[in-house]
């Protein structure tokens, strides 16, 4: 779901004039109703078809004007709303004058006027139209008992009563009225909060959504996930477990010691909720069950699991505390976290993806270590910064001895293995901060920054023998060349040329010799240094 998808969810909340539009085809019904009812009891009443008929032809054309300025005007659309409400008083207290008064059985229009504009605008607007019904209602009652309008007969099975009967079942009608208005307006609030609630939820959620695509690192991506969701739903305590392959670990977590190094493997409720894809309730989370789980969040009581998962690949769990006395959570607020917790998995997927890729492209395929582009890229930042700096950087060039008489004698997959094993030898015996590449074939280049001459001659010996152990079925050396900035170069290609003619003279020396670039190789191969 892309943002734009989630905020066209949020405007499934029609507006106020929108609703209020519905009460257009109200209107008409109520003028079928009473034309049809003042022509079938004609008979028994007072009012005749033609002065009904004109009276509702006139409200059917305010109708249509207030319909048509609600279409084309929207500056006046809530104000024209507001005032055909009262004009939809007027003409149902009219009708129930004009049939009998308080015994009418036009009076049920009142009831149905007020149920509707409490559902389709709000309560507050729904007990501001039960005053106006009971306001026109006392109106014709008194204005009748006054003399002021002529009183108008009902049908003729209506009950005699006397006068004050009359009053009090005029007061039983007007609290009738107030007693559906109260009732629908209590039903409509509640409905109201939570169509306001979800509202807010999915507003809250696209932002998420346009907060998460601007985030490329997956830490960032599980903090906004429990920052969001806290913040949403009221979640005090909670944790994002997850990676791109192998053991989980702790991305973020939330109102908890952030915890340390995770043991290795995956607690037997987060396999659960990646095999049933379902969220889980957990009342207790049980460290000798899930240790992991119960150390990334202790004590946990009431636990929601949710799975992570992006395009049928389980990524991780995110597990919320929440404080429900009963350990139930509303099916809404599921829902909900269900939909954050997949656009963030979605992002992770995205960050990963691109940590592949881009990993890639960085590394030489067989053997892990940077290729030959990262290489001479590093060389030339790690000149550039020297030169400021007045520093020396170091460059050795390592070639394995032999090689193409070892791939011809037990084949290219052990050859690649012995590629490998150098490769991993170099990477796991030099500073975090240098940098090892395979410079093409079976040759590999390392460059150490702030290493002086005699420290590099150093590394390159030690290095040349570490090698030396690398396992394969005949000895693997190496034979090395050293240059140093700016004593051997000045610039990335000279000090690539003084590193590589300093190889050449080790191996024309008798390979698995260290020479550096305008001095003599070393004497003692790594083979005779290790025995």
């Amino acid at each position: 779901m892309t943002p734009a998808t989630t905020r066209s969810r949020a405007s499934e909340f029609v507006s106020l004039t929108e609703r209020m539009g519905f009460l257009h085809g109200l209107r008409a019904g109520f003028a079928v109703v009473a034309l049809t009812f003042v022509a079938l009891m004609s008979r028994d009443l007072d009012a005749s078809l033609t002065e009904v008929g004109l009276a509702t032809a006139a409200y059917l054309s305010l109708a249509a004007v207030a319909e048509f300025i609600r279409r084309h005007d929207k500056g006046r659309r809530v104000s024209v709303a507001g005032w055909m409400l009262l004009v939809d008083g007027v003409y149902v207290a009219w009708l129930m004058y004009m049939t009998g008064g308080t015994q009418s059985p036009l009076r049920f229009l009142a009831y149905v006027h007020l149920i509707a504009v409490t559902l389709l605008a709000s309560y507050r607007t729904g007990l501001k139209i039960a005053v106006w019904h009971s306001l026109l209602f006392f109106v014709v009652y008194y204005a009748q008992a006054a003399g002021l309008v002529p009183a108008r007969d009902g049908l003729i099975f209506a009950l005699p009563v006397s006068s004050g009967d009359f009053e009090r079942v005029s007061m039983l009608n007007v609290a009738a009225l107030w007693v559906v208005a109260l009732a629908t307006a209590t039903f409509s609030s509640v409905n109201e909060r939570e169509l306001r609630r979800q509202k807010v939820d999915l507003e809250e959620l696209a932002d998420t959504v346009s907060e998460l695509d601007a985030r490329t690192d997956p830490f960032d991506i599980a903090d906004i996930l429990l920052r969001r969701l806290g913040a949403a739903f009221g979640f005090e305590r909670g944790v994002v477990l997850g990676s791109s392959r192998g053991d989980l670990s702790v991305l973020a977590s939330r109102g908890v010691d952030q915890p340390g190094k995770m043991e290795p493997g995956i607690d037997p409720v987060v396999v659960n909720a990646w095999r049933t894809r379902e969220d889980l309730l957990v009342r207790r989370v049980d460290p000798d069950t899930d240790p992991r789980l119960a150390s990334a969040v202790p004590d946990a009581r009431n636990l929601l699991i949710v799975p992570l998962f992006a395009e049928g690949t389980p990524l991780g769990v995110v597990a919320l505390e929440h404080s429900s006395r009963s350990g139930t959570i509303k099916r809404w607020t599921v829902s909900m976290v269900r939909q954050f917790a997949t656009h963030s998995a979605l992002a992770l997927r995205n960050v990963w993806l691109l940590e592949e890729v881009q990993r890639m492209a960085e590394t030489d395929s067989l053997t892990g270590v940077a290729n030959r582009r990262v290489f001479e890229t590093a060389l030339r930042r790690e000149l550039s910064r020297s030169s400021r700096r007045a520093d020396h950087v170091g460059l050795l060039m390592l070639d394995v001895d032999h090689f193409k008489r070892f791939n011809d004698v037990h084949g290219h997959q052990a050859g690649d293995a012995v590629l490998q094993g150098v490769g991993k030898t170099l990477a796991a015996n030099c500073r975090d901060f240098d940098t090892v590449a395979r410079y093409g074939g079976e040759e590999f280049a390392v460059i150490l920054p702030g290493c002086a001459p005699e420290e590099c001659l150093a590394v390159a010996d030690r290095l040349r023998e570490l090698v030396s152990q690398v396992q394969a079925e005949d000895p693997v050396t190496v034979s090395v060349g050293v240059a140093t900035f700016p004593s051997h170069g000045l610039e990335a290609e000279e000090l690539i040329k003084a590193a590589d003619d300093a190889l050449y003279r080790s191996k024309r020396a008798g390979r698995d010799r260290t020479t550096v670039f305008g001095g003599r190789a070393t004497d003692e191969p790594a083979s005779a240094a290790a025995g």
